[in-house]
């Protein structure tokens, strides 16, 4: 129970500093160069996600450390895979906030990624692409 909460809060920790990059990226993309906000997130995902799977494999799950079925290749594409699905869910999501709630794609991302983060990006890298498993 008690390393269930750490590597949640090491998730959290991982994907602040993954998310920050990301978030800077985006508004950087789309206030300097005027990239469309949906476009930016995309620009900015690939960013943050470098560095999300760096901390997560080193530090919050360990990776290097514990017996994996599988090895980082076939982790990476696992985590591609999460991460390409989660930066349509945050563009889409941030799109239809943004239009339809007329709130500013500033604070919609912001809304969408605190979801999308906890209920989806967490969930699979722990589960799925982080998951240890005994060789067998």
């Amino acid at each position: 129970m008690i390393e269930e909460l750490v590597v949640f809060l090491k998730a959290q920790v991982s994907s602040l500093v993954g998310g920050g990059i990301d978030y800077a990226i985006m508004v950087f993309f789309t206030e300097v160069f005027h990239v469309h906000y949906t476009i930016s997130i995309a620009i900015g995902g690939i960013f943050g996600a470098v560095v999300n799977f760096g901390i997560n494999k080193g530090w919050t799950f360990r990776a290097k450390d514990k017996p994996y079925k599988h090895g980082t290749y076939t982790q990476l594409i696992k985590f591609s895979l999460v991460v390409i699905n989660s930066i349509v869910l945050k563009s889409t999501g941030t799109y239809l906030i943004t239009n339809y709630l007329k709130i500013d794609y500033k604070i919609s991302r912001i809304i969408v990624d605190l979801i999308v983060s906890l209920v989806f990006n967490f969930t699979l890298q722990r589960r799925w692409v982080f998951n240890r498993q005994s060789l067998k």
